[in-house]
């Protein structure tokens, strides 16, 4: 005879679990609904605490001079925000003149791209959208293969797009896609003063928050949540002070190069370059594209020479600049870097695109520590 008790508690217990494991999920389903109903706020705080960790070092150094961490973070945001104000003052009528002559001159270059394009069939093919296009652009070049296309326009009611007109639909649609949140002054007001909250007080008290997250953990899993924590912020840290460095370095290069080339503009290029820097592998190729535009206005060959400038000062940023800046840092693998850029991008638009890479190193450290080399090779030993 089956014992009835024992068979009412097994089905108990496979309830409790049935209703655990709804509750786990459900709960996580609604976490993750939570993350992207709030997603701009999730990831403005993320900029806010990897600006916080790079002050929390600056207020280390000011309190050996006995300056309170509270104030010392103050003064290490205000004070960058004076640098760079004064920097800005110093040269905002520069450039200004040269964003002036930036926004006037790009168009220009744009058609005279299009009409050395034209001259070149094969390339016209590729460029303006196939052997169409090409035919339609040639035939304006005589009078009477002008009135016979303009005829076949007529008829078939279609128009075909310029260069200059297509690279600003592309630019529009980009611009409205990444930066959405531009159209209101008040979500940017917003944002920025958030990330400069969140800087002050993670860099007056980063303990606090630590000590705060490893109470969210099981005591026995705490000292290995501390030592991943400390060297994701470490790694965060040094990256972030690696970009900064970077882009000063190479908006300098770029400024000088583009002077030596008498390039139009170079001054707003270079600040244009410097800025772009901070997104790793997009942003050199962003920067490129109006130096290069500028160049081609003078002739195609020095539009050559401005892109082999641009390739050697970000090769030599490559191969010597990070790596002697990232001494014992989080190599990042490129093409997973360039996925986890266009995913962040697709999903959550520019402020993705600029979390990408300290994210996924972020995500990197600790999953080398964890399970790396908790798990799967205990060999494998991550520097502090």
């Amino acid at each position: 005879m089956p014992d009835v008790s024992t068979n009412a508690t097994r089905s108990t217990l496979r309830n409790s679990d049935v209703l655990r494991a709804t509750a786990v999920v459900t709960g996580f389903l609604l976490f993750l609904l939570l993350l992207w109903v709030a997603r701009d706020i999730f990831l403005t705080a993320f900029v806010g605490t990897l600006f916080g960790l790079a002050v929390s070092a600056g207020a280390t150094r000011l309190a050996r001079w006995r300056v309170p961490r509270g104030l010392g973070a103050a003064l290490v945001v205000f004070g960058f925000i004076a640098v760079l104000y004064g920097l800005g003052a110093w040269i905002a009528p520069t450039l200004r003149e040269q964003g002036a002559l930036l926004q006037s001159k790009i168009p220009e270059a744009v058609d005279r791209l299009e009409v050395w394009v034209n001259a070149r069939p094969a390339l016209a093919g590729i460029v303006l959208g196939g052997q169409q296009v090409t035919q339609q652009r040639a035939a304006t070049q005589d009078s009477a293969a002008a009135v016979q296309a303009k005829a076949q326009a007529d008829t078939s009611h279609t128009k075909v797009p310029t260069l200059r007109q297509r690279v600003g639909q592309e630019l529009g649609g980009a611009t409205k896609y990444l930066f959405p949140f531009l159209s209101s002054t008040i979500t940017v007001a917003a944002g920025l003063f958030l990330i400069l909250v969140l800087s002050i007080y993670i860099g007056a008290d980063p303990e606090l928050y630590h000590t705060g997250i490893l109470h969210l953990v099981a005591p026995e899993a705490r000292d290995k949540s501390a030592m991943v924590l400390g060297r994701v912020a470490t790694v965060l840290r040094k990256w972030l002070m690696t970009q900064a460095i970077a882009m000063l370095v190479i908006g300098a290069a770029a400024t000088i190069a583009l002077l030596i080339l008498h390039v139009k503009a170079a001054f707003a290029l270079g600040v244009i370059a410097g800025l772009l820097e901070f997104i790793p592998t997009i942003g050199p190729i962003l920067s490129a594209v109006p130096a290069i535009a500028m160049g081609f206005l003078d002739s195609p060959e020095k539009a050559l020479y401005v892109g082999l400038a641009y390739l050697i000062i970000q090769q030599a940023e490559g191969h010597i600049l990070i790596p002697v800046l990232m001494k014992e840092g989080m190599d990042l693998p490129p093409a997973l870097t360039i996925v986890t850029q266009g995913v962040m991008a697709l999903l959550f638009g520019f402020l993705g695109l600029l979390v990408a890479v300290p994210l996924l190193a972020a995500v990197l450290v600790a999953i080398r520590l964890v399970y790396v080399q908790g798990v799967v090779d205990r060999s494998v030993v991550v520097e502090p």
